[in-house]
């Protein structure tokens, strides 16, 4: 397993990262197999959001079935976000001080721990007023609360914003990314191509280029998904030229077709670092297995090719 440093967060952290997304239906025995499976394959890193299963039931959930020692707690690093509000009159973002604190407070609580590891802002809220945020960090970290923050599916420009007025580093962004669901890579490989889709600029343009700039460690989110929540591409009939160099390639290496797909994303020398969001611990066992694999670049680019995108 490959470890990387998030400024604030007082151990290295794994680039492989078990999500807790989905375990609000789960009972106690199947989250600690989740768990398990994460720790015994060195993955170190768990993330949460307030509103996985609705109002922190996720994180509720994760701290009634695996309730941490003082020794196992300071071994793992726990991620929450806050900002997004569902309410009867339909979700809105919310990144105002009372909003952030009182969140963070809670998932304190649901987490039952002392201190959050890393706590990100979730999806832009158009609102924002960064004082706010900067005025709810200190507080957040000053108290003791919060280690380390960052935000999650935000752009260079609105990571600008928000780094004019806050005093601690923004050391991730959560990012939706996959073999293939990537403009964030695309873009930067048909730069000045005209009529190629593939070339628009996206979420403010650079964002990769952007967060290797300013040290920001980009968290990739579904990075099996083929598209926005449309399901996942290995074994999908509609990839074959994809699915059949992921297998040709994970016999190469003697793992699962999972452990390439993460592979594709770890190989990147940004660092990055890849979120699951699956409940099946075996999953977890093969997807750890794509921290370190030394994909050459045709064997990267192969797959990029094959999941449809273009190299000029």
């Amino acid at each position: 397993m490959k470890y990387l440093e998030l400024a604030g967060v007082q151990q290295a952290v794994s680039n492989v990262v078990v999500g807790m997304m989905r375990i609000n239906d789960k009972s106690d025995a199947e989250i600690r197999a989740i768990y398990d499976a994460a720790r015994e394959n060195g993955i170190n890193m768990i993330d949460h959001a307030n509103i996985y299963g609705g109002n922190h039931l996720c994180e509720r959930r994760f701290a009634e079935a695996v309730p941490l020692s003082a020794s196992e707690r300071a071994d793992v690093v726990i991620q929450t976000k806050a900002g997004i509000v569902p309410s009867p009159e339909g979700t809105h973002f919310e990144f105002s001080y009372d909003e952030l604190v009182t969140q963070a407070e809670e998932s304190l609580r649901s987490l039952n721990t002392d201190y959050i590891d890393v706590f990100l802002l979730h999806r832009p809220d158009s609102l924002v007023e960064p004082e706010e945020v900067a005025r709810a960090f200190d507080h957040l970290h000053e108290s003791g609360k919060v280690r380390a923050f960052g935000v999650s599916n935000q752009t260079p420009r609105q990571m600008e914003l928000l780094r004019k007025h806050v005093n601690q580093p923004l050391v991730a962004n959560q990012l939706q990314l996959s073999i293939t669901h990537c403009p964030i890579i695309a873009e930067g490989i048909s730069t000045n191509m005209q009529h190629a889709e593939q070339s628009v600029v996206v979420d403010g343009g650079g964002i990769l280029d952007y967060c290797r700039l300013t040290d920001t460690t980009i968290q990739a989110w579904s990075p099996f998904q083929k598209g926005f929540f449309d399901g996942v591409f290995l074994g999908d009939p509609d990839f074959p030229e994809l699915n059949a160099a992921i297998d040709r390639i994970a016999a190469k290496y003697g793992v699962t077709p999972t452990a390439i797909a993460v592979a594709w994303i770890t190989r990147h020398p940004a660092n990055m670092q890849v979120v699951l969001g699956t409940t099946n611990p075996q999953r977890v066992a093969d997807a750890a297995a794509g921290s370190e694999i030394p994909l050459t670049h045709a064997e990267w680019y192969e797959l990029f090719r094959t999941a449809g995108h273009i190299v000029p």
